[in-house]
């Protein structure tokens, strides 16, 4: 085991100038070889004059290069130190994530039976809803608190992975009004795409109106889109009536969060 004196983490996170030093490094290697130190000197909240002095040092220690006035380089001896120091903070922090912050944090869910505080419950979704029930499931974790079917739970100490997948979304197009509007819809298509599906959307005034005209008042409209995502993150099937202007940029927008979509045409010739 390392002692203290050797070990990257304890010193980076005892010593604010071996912090220092580690985030001047970062800025000259992001900087080379053209460094302006008072970029630097801003970004950190120090003197000029103190980044001058770190730069030199670092220099004395063959972490740096210098290459001519205001031109440095971090060495392969800088360049190895950084990543030690930078693995050891990411590890320190995928600890805390993961082994510390997990632990104690607690999740909600709706409670499918009753439970007693301590029970361990099995952690799943269903219908877009996050569920703890005794049976045993893929992610578990115990409960917090006594709750009756029906009510919010708290569950601690959730380990494994909760089994769903994403739902698909129906991109249905609708012209805008001046090419014809809810007028050029085909209805049948329209009924039929959100027959099958357990939420609808609708993005502008002419997909709200061809949804009324097929007796369908749309779950969304005021941020329809992201509420769409939201909704496939969850598990739910979903169809957004969009119109055709803003068709292409919400396809652009699915393909960014790489969900699945189906794309049906309603524009009527």
């Amino acid at each position: 085991m390392k002692g203290h004196e050797e070990d990257p983490l304890y010193i980076i996170l005892r010593s604010k100038r071996e912090v220092t030093r580690l985030q001047i490094l970062v800025g000259i290697a992001e900087h080379q070889p053209a460094v302006r130190q008072q970029e630097i000197a801003t970004e950190l909240g120090v003197t000029p004059q103190a980044v001058s002095e770190y730069i030199r040092e670092l220099i004395d220690d063959g972490m740096v290069s210098a290459k001519g006035r205001g031109r440095y380089e971090v060495t392969r001896n800088g360049i190895e130190w950084v990543l030690n120091n930078a693995e050891a903070l990411e590890s320190y922090a995928r600890h805390i994530r993961l082994d510390i912050i997990h632990q104690v944090s607690v999740w909600t869910a709706i409670a499918a039976e009753e439970l007693k505080t301590g029970d361990p419950v099995g952690v799943y979704m269903e219908g877009g809803w996050l569920y703890a029930g005794k049976v045993p499931r893929n992610a578990m974790g115990n409960a917090v608190m006594d709750a009756k079917k029906g009510e919010d739970v708290g569950i601690s100490r959730l380990n494994g992975l909760i089994s769903h997948s994403e739902g698909l979304i129906h991109v249905c197009k609708v012209p805008r009004v001046q090419r014809g509007g809810s007028r050029k819809v085909k209805q049948d298509l329209l009924r039929e795409v959100t027959g099958r599906v357990s939420m609808v959307a609708a993005v502008g005034l002419e997909a709200y109106i061809a949804l009324q005209q097929i007796g369908r008042k749309p779950d969304m409209f005021f941020g329809a889109r992201e509420g769409v995502i939201e909704a496939a993150f969850h598990g739910i099937e979903s169809a957004i009536i969009i119109v055709d202007e803003e068709f292409t940029d919400f396809l652009k927008r699915l393909e960014s969060v790489e969900l699945t979509y189906v794309i049906h045409d309603l524009i009527a010739p």
